[in-house]
């Protein structure tokens, strides 16, 4: 069995019926400006989402000092918010199967906007707890959903290229995010994050009303006129009346047992974890002698960070394209999910080793721009690595993109949940040097499990046809 995605003719191309090659309705054959309004409005949600997951991190000694609660109960704003941020797929993504895309983008964003102007208002640490939790679950549909849009909308041969701006929005809310809300803490109140919060989601929820279109294509939209931008406003052009919220519920379970899911989902999750490891020991060091920065301070360091992402567009983005493109020619024009993975060694050393040079600068109490360098060297390794492990599940299993991301976003998130609960009793139990030293190790071992995939990963892809979801795309 090949999916659609390996049936590929020498001039690399994805086959089509003619229907689809010439309905101006399919995604794939919108104009590029409709694209790029579709997908990057997305993508500012993604930016915001992430962010959202990560302000309170540099607000914990404001909340204790307000609530009169422990560093701990403190840290669970964070902890239960990523860890909802991944587990709200499983809501999001079965509903997306059978109401479309552009309803739960809109219905969430509402849901992140009135989330966070609860969060603003509350009164009391509980009440804060709750508006946290639920903002968390709102955040999760402009997560997994967001690599079907790609797949919807992108030929194969640039899928890379295109994943590359998710993962840039992603990780822009991990590094830039943090450190507006460091500002904002610091001349206002924790509270002014939320504010901050609720007013961009909303301006991004009315540009969506107006920018972001349906991009899933069903067999009834075969055959129908070229639509105005008001049918393209329409709320009911993705419902699938024979999707079903619970068939997809399933799916997603089952995916869990195809192994190179669990590799991806094992791997982002480290360094999504590691991450936010790093950023808590940011915040427990430099605030302290012999660095003694203000909060502001502290949150400018994080653009070094973001500066690691930026550097990865290419490397992890178009790059991934190139040597797939160049592997297929070679291969007669036969595209294969694993031909991907080779750029994956880049950042696989990259990546760890800036873990590495962060956490023994950190322990030796070095000049600042040596934990920088570090963590900008870890932050091209998450984006990078994290960009080749799901466009490869993306091409692995494109009929099921949805729900096989939903598993990798929610080991992810339980990942990060669990690190930011216990790391600083890790930290203080073994120190840093010892601590950073086995991040590196475990870090490398998941990405040299790309190896076995490489060889082994089309015998893996046949054996997962046989069973689960991908069972009925069989013989598609």
């Amino acid at each position: 069995m090949a999916d659609a995605d390996e049936r590929v003719v020498p001039s690399v191309k994805d086959f089509k019926s003619s229907e689809e090659e010439d309905n101006p309705n399919n995604p794939q054959n919108w104009s590029l400006t409709a694209k790029l309004c579709t997908y990057l409005t997305i993508c500012s949600f993604t930016f915001l989402a992430n962010t959202n997951s990560s302000n309170f991190t540099v607000a914990v000694q404001a909340i204790v000092e307000e609530f009169h609660v422990n560093q701990t109960q403190a840290g669970s704003l964070v902890c239960f918010n990523v860890f909802l941020f991944g587990v709200g797929n499983i809501f999001w993504v079965p509903l997306m199967r059978v109401i479309g895309k552009r309803p739960v983008y809109l219905l969430s964003m509402l849901m992140l906007c009135m989330m966070n102007v609860w969060s603003s208002r509350a009164s009391s640490y509980n009440e804060l707890l709750a508006s946290r939790i639920v903002s968390g679950f709102a955040a999760a549909a402009a997560d997994a959903t967001v690599p079907a849009v790609v797949a919807d909308m992108v030929a194969a041969k640039d899928r890379g290229h295109y994943m590359m701006f998710f993962h840039l929005a992603m990780t822009a809310g991990l590094f830039v995010g943090p450190m507006i809300n460091a500002f904002l803490v610091q001349q206002e109140d924790w509270r002014w994050m939320c504010y901050l919060m609720a007013i961009a989601v909303g301006v991004v929820f009315v540009m969506s009303i107006f920018t972001i279109r349906e991009t899933s294509y069903l067999k009834r939209h075969q055959g129908q006129g070229k639509r105005t931008q008001l049918q393209w406003m329409s709320m009911t052009i993705g419902y699938n009346r024979e999707a079903s919220f619970f068939q997809t519920l399933l799916d997603i379970l089952a995916n869990a047992t195809y192994p190179p899911i669990l590799w991806c989902s094992f791997t982002i999750g480290i360094s999504v974890g590691w991450n936010i490891v790093v950023q808590l020991t940011c915040s427990r060091t430099f605030t302290k002698s012999p660095y003694n920065w203000e909060m502001g301070t502290e949150g400018t360091f994080l653009l070094s960070g973001f500066i690691g992402a930026v550097l990865a567009f290419y490397l992890g983005g178009r790059l991934i394209d190139i040597v797939s493109t160049r592997s297929t020619i070679r291969h007669g024009g036969i595209r294969m999910p694993e031909y991907r993975l080779p750029a994956i060694a880049i950042p696989g050393v990259i990546g760890p080793a800036g873990i590495l040079i962060f956490g023994l600068c950190i322990a030796h109490k070095t000049h600042w721009v040596g934990p920088a360098f570090g963590f900008a060297m870890q932050a091209f390794g998450l984006a990078a690595i994290s960009n080749v492990a799901v466009t490869y599940c993306l091409d692995s299993y494109r009929p099921v993109t949805g729900e096989a991301l939903v598993i990798i976003f929610v080991i992810r998130n339980t990942i990060g949940m669990l690190l930011s609960l216990y790391t600083a009793n890790w930290i203080e139990k073994q120190g840093p040097a010892p601590v950073f030293g086995e991040m590196t190790a475990i870090q490398v071992v998941s990405i040299l499990f790309a190896i076995p995939l490489y060889i082994w990963g089309r015998r893996l892809r046949d054996l997962t046809s046989t069973y689960g979801p991908m069972k009925r795309f069989q013989h598609d």
